[in-house]
């Protein structure tokens, strides 16, 4: 089996892929998991990781064989942390400069709620759910970037160049979040029309973060530096800290996600191109 996965590159990472997305789409949609107290939809995450040990054992290959290396994990979890902590206060204070110029007054909350394009997720408070949304989003970027950043790209570099991998990989990743829009158009929250829209947005922005978070593996030789800052995003920039006005609470959320990740991805992809498009670069420059 291993060696059929190696033979068929692109079509083994379409199977699994499809495999994946049908359990979280199923999960979101008809057992809505997020609706329930435990407010996330973490079963087809937790699913993703025994598939992705599961390929690995078909293969032969180890967890530091797609990332999960051994070696400078604290260095690499603190170039995400500071390179989302730096790009979200950027993207946070450009946020309260626009809600403050239509004459909004400003304030932060900390409390969890999970990612809406309606803006109509459900607030929770309490240290319990802040220790489940801390776990369970450490669980998702363990998952998708064990998947699409390690096994994916371990799997397709075996025929496939460099490039084509790390773009094929990003595109699996963009389509893998039009779950969401998906279940707000099933739910009549939006339009057909809309739902195209933010279906296209969201691969193409998904897509994007899926390319950083790919360059970063390649130039630290870790997964970790992607986990850390893709933790950053999902955590505390959606899930914990919350912009409140009189008009409700992050009405700009999606404008502060898009204005970081535009900033880090510019970041990574001119460290990069520093590096000379090499595989690692030196340590001096990350």
């Amino acid at each position: 089996m291993g060696e059929r996965i190696k033979k068929n590159t692109v079509l083994s990472c379409l199977i699994i892929f499809g495999l994946l997305i049908l359990v979280h789409g199923l999960e979101a949609i008809v057992v809505r998991t997020d609706e329930t107290v435990l407010g996330e939809n973490c079963i087809n995450k937790i699913f993703g990781i025994i598939i992705v040990f599961i390929v690995l054992d078909l293969l032969k290959w180890k967890p530091i064989d797609i990332g999960f290396t051994k070696e400078k994990i604290r260095r690499s979890i603190g170039i995400g942390l500071a390179m989302g902590l730096a790009s979200f206060i950027i993207a946070y204070s450009i946020e309260i400069i626009v809600l403050r110029s239509y004459g909004y007054t400003v304030s932060f909350g900390i409390f969890t709620t999970g990612f809406s394009l309606t803006g109509e997720s459900e607030i929770h408070k309490g240290i319990g759910f802040i220790l489940m949304c801390i776990f369970f989003n450490i669980i998702n970027v363990v998952m998708e970037e064990g998947t699409f950043r390690g096994l994916f790209d371990k799997i397709l570099l075996t025929d496939h160049s460099m490039k084509f991998a790390l773009l094929f990989q990003a595109l699996l990743f963009g389509v893998w979040h039009i779950v969401t829009p998906l279940h707000n158009l099933i739910d009549g929250d939006i339009n057909f029309a809309s739902f195209l829209g933010l279906g296209i947005g969201y691969i193409i922005l998904a897509g994007m973060m899926g390319i950083k978070w790919g360059l970063l593996y390649r130039m630290t030789g870790s997964l970790y530096a992607g986990m850390a800052d893709h933790f950053f995003n999902n955590c505390i920039a959606t899930n914990l800290l919350h912009v409140i006005t009189e008009g409700g609470v992050d009405d700009l959320m999606i404008v502060r996600v898009v204005i970081a990740q535009l900033l880090s991805f510019a970041a990574v992809f001119m460290i990069w191109k520093k590096c000379g498009y090499k595989k690692t670069c030196d340590s001096s420059l990350i």
